[in-house]
Formats: structure tokens, C-alpha cells, sequence
């Protein structure tokens, strides 16, 4: 398992830094990463220096500078909250109250099982609960009440304009045509808020396709809730005979039980463009650019052949679902999870640099990069210390996680502005947690990676 070290990248902000002149974060000691020259990570340094000496004094911030951020996010909440209960009252308006409940009840079956999937998909390194709650909150509130005006004032546009003559014609064109663009625009922007704002959790395409799919699902809930107590609405009138007559049945059965994942997997490509954008070297400026416009595009497309093939009558639709959604549903899982396992190799390569430097255990960077060896480490920890323990394991998994993703991106030209500072922040906090962790960790790695016998330490017995 003695590995030889990688070949450390050459960062230019970083060799001019006064740290070279001692021991560097990724050179050895009193010399400076250059190019070609091999390089690993140092040994752990004493707990909370700063290994790039001490820094310019900073004025002190204003008021402004201190609450910004908690500004923001109380603007934030309240803007969708307005957005949600005017989404309410829309909604209750045009299904009335009961049509409302109903269609809330029967909207919510979908919503636990797709976020399920999506943070499994990111369970290498979730994202935070208030950044995924935001992105479902953006879809159910705000896009979903830009498009239900946008989409209503293009169509009576239509119906006014072009083809006057035509009322049904004029809601197929808006459908096939209006509402794609308007639906997909509104929530990509959601992606670009996180994409702008929230960079250290929006890095690879597996974090853009679960924040593009919650955002979704979001907007898929309270447009299920429209259709459905619409559907319920309009039984309550006709009363139909039998349930294959129910109007609520058969939206319940193709938009709940057929396809529940169609909103999430026009807008997963959405995703997939900005993930790809954040792992992306910084110099290919025109790509940066071009990606995300192909991955909505490739959005806008998907669902204008979705809702087009609705309004083709006899087998139209069952011949799009079942000869074009389904393999490109497949398609996208696959990419996904493949993603997901590009992730964990990361992980597997990158980290024994470190512990070649100090920093881990020689097997900690097999555990780390398999999520049953994780699973095991933290039910070690919570069998021997408690829920807390559990808990401090895990934020060391996805700290050390972190700290792949960001040195292989490095490697690879897609160097973070702050990569220094964010590296050092990462290393101290797994010193802080290693002492809880790492046994239990290492433990997991020689308990099923064989031949090895795993060893007993205190508290964390081997199998």
C-alpha cells in the first residue's frame, strides 16, 4: 500500500508567497513547488499556525460588512415566502380549497422519494440541508409563480395575436414552445445562484445534478398540486362513474406514478453544464461560457419534446416515453452514479499524499473512498461514543472528501482562488477531528480490505 507520492501541481500565486521560503503546504521543506519538480503535501503543522506567516492588517468592517450575509438571507427567505403564498392563493383560486388539499396530498408522494435519490447521489459530499432547501424552496415558490404568469400571459397572447381562431391550438403552442423555455430559465437560475454564491458546494457535475434535481422537484411539487386539484375540480363536476373516468386518476397515474422524474431530468442537464463549468480550468474561458447555454438548451429541448408529444393523439405519447424518456433517463442515471464513483477514485488517488505527509493513516484513503468502509466507520464510532461521535466522523469524511476535490481539480488547471486558504482550513479541521475519527476509520479499511487483519483499538473492536 506504500504508494509513491503524486507530483504536486505548480501554483504561480503560490511560489511567490513568503511561505516557500520555509516549509510550504505542498512543497518540501525550504523549497518551492517548480514545474516538474515532485512535491507532497507537508507534515501537520502545529495546531492553528497559519503556515503563510501573519498577514496584512485589515481595517475593521463596517456594519454593512459584518450582517451582509444575514441580510441576504433574511431578504432571501422573505422573498420566497411572499412568492409562495402568492403561489397559494393562485393555486386556491383556481382549484378552491378542497382541490387544494387534495392536490397537496396527493403532490407530496414523489417529493421524499427524489430527494432521497438526490442526497444519496451527493452523500460523498452532501451539500448543506439550508443549501438544498433553498434550491427546492426557489423551485416550488419562486420559479414555479414566474412561470404560471409568464406561461398564462404568452398564451393569451397567443390565443389574441396568433392564432385567434384557435383557442386550443393557442395552449398546445404555448405548452410546446412558451412554457419550456420559461420553466427551464426559471429554474436554472436557481443553479446560478448556487453556481455564484455557493461555489464550495456546487464543484462537480454530481453536486449540480442534485441541486438542478431538488430545484425541480420543487417545482414539479407545486405544479402537481395545480394539475392535480384541478383534476379533482373537475370530477367533483362530472362525477364520473367509474375510477378509469376520474380525471384525477389518470393525472395522478402519469404525472405521480409515470413519470415523476421529468422535471428533474430536463433540468439535471442544466446542472450537469455548471458542474462542469466549476471543474473547469479557468484559462477555457470561451467553454465556460458556451456549457451552460448547451446544458439549458439541451433542457429547453427535452421538455418542448415532452409536453409536444401530449398533444398528439393516439400511442404518440407512449412511443416518446417509452423509445426516448426512458433511455434518457437511464442515460442520466448512469452518468450520475458514474460520477458519483469518479468522486470516491478521487479520493482513493489523491489522499496518500497526504498520509504520506502525516496527515492520515496509510489505509484512511481506502476507507474514505468507499462509502460501505464509511458506513462501517461511523456505526463503529456511534456503537462505542455516541450519535456525537457519529457525527464528528462523518463531517471528517466529507472534509477529507472536500480536501480531494480540491486538490485534484488543482492538479488538473482548475486551481480555486483560494485554494491556499481553503486547504489550510480544511487540514486543521481534520487535525481537530482525527483523533476521534481516524481509528475507526482505519479500522473499517483493514477490517474489509483483506488480507489485512484489523487491528483492536479502544472502543473501535475489528470484526
Amino acid at each position: 500500500m506504500n504508494a509513491p507520492p503524486p507530483r504536486a501541481p505548480y501554483f504561480p500565486e503560490m511560489a511567490a508567497h513568503p511561505a516557500h521560503s520555509g516549509q510550504g503546504v505542498h512543497g518540501g521543506p525550504g523549497t518551492p513547488n517548480a514545474p516538474g519538480t515532485p512535491g507532497t503535501p507537508s507534515a501537520p503543522a502545529a495546531p492553528g499556525t497559519w503556515p503563510y506567516g501573519t498577514g496584512p492588517a485589515h481595517p475593521a468592517p463596517s456594519w454593512w460588512q459584518r450582517n451582509q450575509r444575514t441580510l441576504r438571507g433574511a431578504a432571501l427567505i422573505v422573498l420566497l415566502a411572499l412568492c409562495g403564498l402568492m403561489i397559494l392563493a393562485l393555486v386556491r383560486e383556481q382549484t378552491g380549497t378542497r382541490g387544494l388539499l387534495v392536490g397537496f396530498g396527493l403532490a407530496l408522494f414523489p417529493v421524499p422519494l427524489l430527494l432521497t435519490a438526490f442526497r444519496w447521489l451527493s452523500a460523498t459530499l452532501p451539500a448543506p440541508w439550508r443549501t438544498h432547501l433553498f434550491a427546492f424552496a426557489w423551485g416550488a415558490c419562486a420559479a414555479t409563480l414566474v412561470a404560471i404568469l409568464a406561461n398564462g400571459f404568452a398564451t393569451d397572447w397567443l390565443a389574441s395575436s396568433v392564432v385567434v381562431d384557435s383557442p386550443k391550438q393557442a395552449d398546445t403552442l404555448g405548452a410546446t414552445v412558451i412554457a419550456p423555455v420559461v420553466e427551464e430559465s426559471t429554474k436554472a437560475v436557481a443553479i446560478l445562484l448556487l453556481f455564484l454564491f455557493r461555489r464550495r458546494h456546487f464543484d462537480s457535475v454530481v453536486s449540480g445534478i442534485a441541486a438542478a434535481g431538488i430545484t425541480a422537484t420543487g417545482f414539479a411539487f407545486t405544479e402537481n398540486i395545480l394539475y392535480l386539484g384541478t383534476a379533482y375540480g373537475e370530477d367533483s363536476l362530472l362525477d364520473p362513474d367509474s375510477l378509469s373516468g376520474s380525471a384525477t386518476a389518470a393525472t395522478f397515474f402519469i404525472r405521480i406514478i409515470l413519470a415523476p422524474f421529468a422535471h428533474p431530468l430536463f433540468t439535471a442537464f442544466s446542472g450537469i453544464a455548471f458542474g462542469m463549468v466549476a471543474a473547469m480550468p479557468r484559462r477555457r474561458r470561451v467553454l465556460r461560457w458556451v456549457v451552460p447555454f448547451l446544458g439549458l438548451f439541451t433542457a429547453i429541448l427535452l421538455h418542448a419534446i415532452w409536453n409536444g408529444s401530449a398533444s398528439f393523439k393516439n400511442l404518440t405519447f407512449i412511443a416518446v416515453y417509452a423509445l426516448f424518456m426512458i433511455p434518457v433517463f437511464a442515460a442520466l442515471t448512469w452518468l450520475a452514479i458514474w460520477s458519483r464513483q469518479h468522486e470516491l477514485k478521487v479520493v482513493r488517488t489523491t489522499l496518500p499524499a497526504y498520509a504520506a505527509a502525516g496527515w492520515f493513516s496509510e489505509p484512511e484513503p481506502w476507507s474514505l473512498s468507499s462509502m460501505r468502509a464509511r458506513s462501517m466507520a461511523r456505526a463503529m464510532a456511534r456503537r462505542s461514543h455516541g450519535p456525537e461521535a457519529a457525527r464528528t466522523l462523518a463531517a471528517y469524511q466529507h472534509d477529507a472528501t472536500a480536501l480531494a476535490l480540491l486538490r485534484s481539480r488543482a492538479d488538473n488547471g482548475a486551481t480555486a482562488p483560494d485554494f491556499a486558504a481553503r486547504e489550510h482550513d480544511l487540514l486543521q479541521r481534520l487535525r481537530t477531528s482525527r483523533p476521534l475519527a481516524a481509528p475507526p476509520t482505519t479500522s473499517a479499511a483493514l477490517t474489509l480490505s483483506r488480507p489485512f487483519v484489523p487491528p483492536q483499538w479502544a472502543g473501535y473492536p475489528g470484526r
